[in-house]
């Protein structure tokens, strides 16, 4: 069994690859976006897995991993646009991979900080309940933004797309979807 580490890293490296072959495709195209709009192409994929789950089947010809890296990069591109100073819309390649380079090894350290923690008891989760998850800190998210941005006592949407992301890899790595294993 690979170490999470060299899971994670797998994951991510795949999840960065085909962004870069959608940014050759489509340029910065995404960088018009506001973070809700991202939040919610989020919502959509993490309910169409959602869905999938419960109803045992689907109509369209995408499986589930394709949905989770989905996720995986429009929190990445989320978290460049609210980490982004000057709001360009276009970004050279070099610099896209740069910023999403910085984005992910953050998530990254996160992770293994909280992995620590926690012992890695994501392994013993289900992919459903982490689905679950992903769902609720999306609509903690949307209320944030909603409330524009100001919380309480909650760590605030940058948190909620970092865990997300991790909750994702869990996902693809727990259900073998890239053949980590």
């Amino acid at each position: 069994m690979k170490s999470t580490e060299s899971e994670y890293q797998e994951i991510i490296q795949y999840c960065q690859d085909l962004f870069a072959k959608k940014n050759k495709d489509y340029g910065t195209s995404w960088r018009i976006l506001r973070i809700p709009s991202l939040t919610d192409q989020i919502f959509i994929k993490a309910q169409r897995i959602r869905t999938i789950q419960e109803k045992g089947m689907q109509k369209v010809d995408e499986d589930v991993s394709s949905e989770f890296i989905g996720i995986i990069n429009y929190c990445v591109m989320a978290l460049i646009q609210i980490a982004s100073i000057e709001q360009k819309q276009e970004i050279n390649d070099t610099e896209l991979t740069t910023l999403y380079n910085q984005q992910v090894n953050e998530v990254k350290e996160l992770l293994f900080n909280k992995n620590h923690d926690y012992g890695e008891a994501w392994r013993d989760m289900r992919v459903s309940s982490m689905t679950d998850i992903i769902l609720m800190k999306l609509l903690r998210i949307k209320q944030i933004e909603d409330n524009q941005g100001l919380t309480l006592v909650s760590e605030g949407v940058k948190a909620g797309y970092q865990d997300i992301i991790n909750y994702s890899v869990f996902c693809l790595i727990k259900s073998n979807a890239l053949q980590t294993n």
